[in-house]
């Protein structure tokens, strides 16, 4: 099956490392608005895409000794580059060498053996806004949760600064072959929705022949979606593209325990759960719910388990064929 991916942060990867099981045919398509930490130093030096998330779904892709993804992943502790990523500094060169980054990725996907490919949702250099409820606004992505914070107002509408922003013809011949677009995981304001504000995107993929799954957080983001359900999460989607936009959803339904989540409280987060009346709610705007236990705990982290999500696309392809 092809499936085309939109999304972002840590959500995305782990997703990703489950699903190369079931297929090798994958476009991650991963969103470049990112201004804080190590990617954001590089942004502002060198003039280029931030490579964070696109270094975690190559190394997620990626068919390389662990000693290797260890490398990738390590960070520098002194000096110049103190906090600067390996793999970012990688994807920095390649992009030097190349000179554009739809080659620089290529060549980095042969040299990792990848289950498929990785592009950024736009070449362009973007920042994402957010606009609150109570109608302030706040520019670049790191600081959007603080924000929020400080304002004790929900987010109304994230966009992207300028505004047009465009796909790369890849992500448009991708979009057209696809059997299967997931929508997530990943923060629901500053990693998922960055994708789809990139222009004609919805259309694009509703116009294909793809279907669509949406893959709900199985946790609330403090600053972000405080107190949201899988019906809130839907909503804002459906608000920054289109009501016929998502075909699936796939939730979380299996209560964690008080001891694998309370360091998620002390942070202020919280479960994200279907119920039988976001069920019947979802149903009226023909989306389709598939729930389970969809929870993977490792190290105290909750994640979702990817291996389980793949299996229940592989399924559907199967049914589908």
């Amino acid at each position: 099956m092809k499936v085309v991916v939109f999304g972002g942060g840590t959500g995305l990867s782990i997703l990703l490392r489950g699903l190369k099981k079931y297929t090798k045919n994958i476009s991650a398509i991963v969103t470049v608005a990112d201004n804080g930490g190590g990617s954001g130093v590089l942004r502002a030096d060198l003039g280029m895409l931030p490579p964070g998330d696109m270094r975690n779904c190559i190394i997620a892709l990626a068919d390389i000794e662990p000693i290797m993804a260890k490398l990738l992943q390590h960070r520098f502790k002194d000096g110049y580059l103190n906090g600067q990523s390996f793999g970012n500094l990688l994807i920095a060169a390649m992009y030097e060498i190349f000179g554009d980054y739809e080659h620089a990725l290529k060549e980095i996907g042969s040299i990792f053996r990848l289950s498929g490919k990785v592009l950024p949702m736009t070449l362009q250099d973007t920042q994402l806004q957010a606009t609150l409820e109570n109608g302030c606004s706040i520019l670049g992505e790191k600081d959007i949760p603080d924000f929020v914070n400080k304002q004790k107002c929900k987010i109304d509408k994230v966009s992207l600064v300028p505004e047009i922003c465009s796909p790369l013809v890849e992500t448009i011949k991708d979009i057209n072959e696809a059997d299967i677009i997931l929508v997530g995981p990943g923060s629901l304001y500053t990693s998922v929705m960055p994708n789809i504000l990139v222009e004609n995107i919805p259309k694009l993929i509703q116009n294909s022949k793809a279907t669509v799954f949406y893959i709900c957080n199985v946790m609330t983001q403090p600053g972000e979606t405080d107190n949201y359900n899988v019906l809130d999460h839907v909503n804002a989607i459906i608000k920054h593209s289109d009501r016929n936009f998502i075909d699936y959803v796939i939730a979380n339904d299996a209560i964690i325990s008080n001891e694998a989540i309370n360091n998620y409280k002390y942070q202020g987060a919280s479960q994200v759960l279907i119920d039988e009346e976001q069920r019947v709610a979802l149903e009226k705007l023909n989306i389709k719910v598939i729930s389970s236990n969809f929870i993977d705990i490792r190290k105290n982290y909750i994640r979702h388990n990817a291996d389980k999500i793949g299996q229940v696309l592989l399924d559907y392809f199967n049914e589908r064929k």
